[in-house]
C-alpha cells in the first residue's frame, strides 16, 4: 500500500507531466519523451527479472536489492530538482526515468511471481482491490499537500522536488514492510538458465497457449493507448489554471476513482474473471477520452479525470491478474515477463509519438489515436481470448 502511493504520485498524469513541461520551457516532445524513457527501460528487463528469480526457491532478497534500486531513482528525480539548473535537471531527469523503469521491469516480474506464490487465485481481486483501495486514500491525502502545501498557486521547481521527495520517503517505508513477510517455497522449480536460452524458448510456449498469445498482443494494443496520458493535463490547461490547487484535485479525482473503483473491479473479477474487467475498464477509458474533448471547467475536467483513473487502474489491475492465470506456475515468470516487455514497448513508443503529434497536429489528434488503439486491444480480448479460468475449468 505504501508503495503504491508513492509510485501513484509519480505516474499520476498530472505532477510528473506539468513538472516536465515546466523544466522544458512548454515543450510536448519532452513530455512525451520523458514517458517513453520510462517505458523503454521498463521493456528492456522483464527477462532478466525472470531469469534471476525463476530458479530460486525464495526471490524477496533480490526483491528487496531491486526495489531499494527503483526507489533511489525516485530520490535522484527529487534531488536533481533541488541541485542542478534547469536544463541540467531536466537532462538529469531523463537518465532517472530511464533508470527507474529499467528497475521497474524486473520488480514487475518478481513482485508479482511473489503476489502470484502467497495469495490464492480466488481472493487476488478482493486483496489487491482492497490493497489499492488504500493506497489511494493515503495517494488523494498525499497529492492534496503536495498540490496545496508544497506547489501552491504558482508552482516552481523546489515544489515539484519536495512532492517527490514525500513519494520516495513513502515508497522506502513500503519496501521495508515486506522485511516482516513470509514466502513460502513452491513445490517445483525451473532449472537456472540464461536469458537468451529462455528467448529461444518463447516460440514455443506461445505456440502451445494461443490464448495467452493473443491476450498480450491485445495488452500490449491497449498500453499504446497510454500514449495520451501525459498530455491529459496538459490538454486540461485549456479550459483552467494548472495550479497547486487544480492539480491537486485533479490527482485527487484521479487517484480517488482508482480507489473505489479497485474494490468493484476486485469484486467483478472474482466473480466472473479479470476478462470481463479488462473489457469494461478499457471501454470506460475510450469514453472518458472522448468526454475530455468536450469538457470545460474545473468540475467537468475533475469528473473526467475520475473516471480515467477508474478506467486506467481497472485496466492495469485486470492486466495484471490476467498473466497471472495462464498457463502453468513453472513458466509464470516467463509469462509475465512476455507480457510486461511487449505492453512496454507499446508503452514506450507511444508517449513520445504522442508528444511528436501533439506538437504537430494537437492534442485533440492524440487523443484519436490513442483511442484508436484502447479499441482495438479490447475488441480482441472479448472476441479473441477465451476467460483463462473457464479454460483451466474445461481440462
Amino acid at each position: 500500500m505504501l508503495g503504491q502511493t508513492g509510485f501513484r504520485l509519480l505516474n499520476a498524469p498530472t505532477f510528473l507531466p506539468a513538472y516536465i513541461l515546466l523544466l522544458s520551457n512548454g515543450s510536448d516532445i519532452a513530455v512525451g519523451l520523458a514517458l517513453a524513457l520510462q517505458s523503454m527501460g521498463m521493456m528492456v528487463t522483464p527477462f532478466f527479472g525472470a531469469t534471476l528469480i525463476e530458479h530460486r526457491p525464495k526471490v524477496l532478497p533480490v526483491g528487496l536489492i531491486i526495489g531499494t534500486g527503483m526507489r533511489m531513482t525516485v530520490l535522484g528525480i527529487a534531488l536533481s530538482g533541488l541541485l542542478l539548473e534547469p536544463q541540467a535537471a531536466l537532462i538529469a531527469i531523463f537518465v532517472w526515468l530511464t533508470l527507474f523503469g529499467l528497475f521497474q521491469g524486473m520488480q514487475g516480474v518478481l513482485f508479482n511471481f511473489l503476489m502470484a506464490k502467497v495469495i490464492p487465485v480466488s481472493k487476488r481481486g478482493r486483496l489487491t482491490g482492497l490493497r489499492n483501495f488504500l493506497a489511494g486514500i493515503t495517494s488523494a491525502g498525499v497529492a492534496l499537500v503536495g498540490g496545496r502545501y508544497l506547489l501552491g498557486e504558482t508552482p516552481d521547481i523546489s515544489g515539484y522536488s519536495h512532492t517527490f521527495v514525500l513519494a520516495f520517503v513513502l515508497t522506502m517505508c513500503g519496501l521495508l514492510m515486506l522485511l516482516f513477510m513470509r514466502e513460502p517455497e513452491p513445490p517445483v522449480l525451473r532449472s537456472k538458465s540464461s536469458v537468451r536460452s529462455r528467448l529461444r524458448e518463447l516460440p514455443a510456449l506461445l505456440r502451445d497457449d494461443p490464448d495467452f498469445t493473443r491476450y498480450f498482443l491485445a495488452r500490449a494494443m491497449t498500453s499504446a493507448g497510454r500514449m495520451a496520458m501525459p498530455f491529459y493535463v496538459l490538454y486540461a490547461g485549456s479550459s483552467m489554471q494548472l495550479s497547486g490547487s487544480n492539480l491537486a484535485l485533479t490527482t485527487i479525482a484521479f487517484t480517488i476513482a482508482s480507489t473505489v473503483s479497485n474494490l468493484i473491479w476486485g469484486a467483478i473479477g472474482d466473480r466472473h474473471g479479470f476478462r470481463l474487467v479488462f473489457i469494461l475498464a478499457t471501454s470506460l477509458w475510450v469514453a472518458a477520452t472522448c468526454l475530455l474533448l468536450l469538457a470545460s471547467g474545473v468540475l467537468m475536467v475533475v469528473s473526467v479525470f475520475a473516471a480515467i483513473g477508474a478506467a486506467v487502474q481497472g485496466f492495469q489491475n485486470s492486466s495484471m491478474n490476467l498473466t497471472l492465470e495462464f498457463g502453468n506456475r513453472e513458466d509464470l515468470p516467463v509469462r509475465i515477463a512476455v507480457a510486461n516487455t511487449a505492453s512496454e514497448f507499446a508503452g514506450s513508443i507511444g508517449p513520445l509519438a504522442g508528444g511528436f503529434i501533439a506538437a504537430s497536429f494537437g492534442y485533440e489528434s492524440v487523443f484519436a489515436v490513442s483511442v484508436a488503439f484502447l479499441l482495438t486491444g479490447g475488441l480482441m480480448v472479448m472476441f479473441r481470448v477465451r476467460e483463462p479460468r473457464l479454460k483451466r475449468q474445461s481440462l
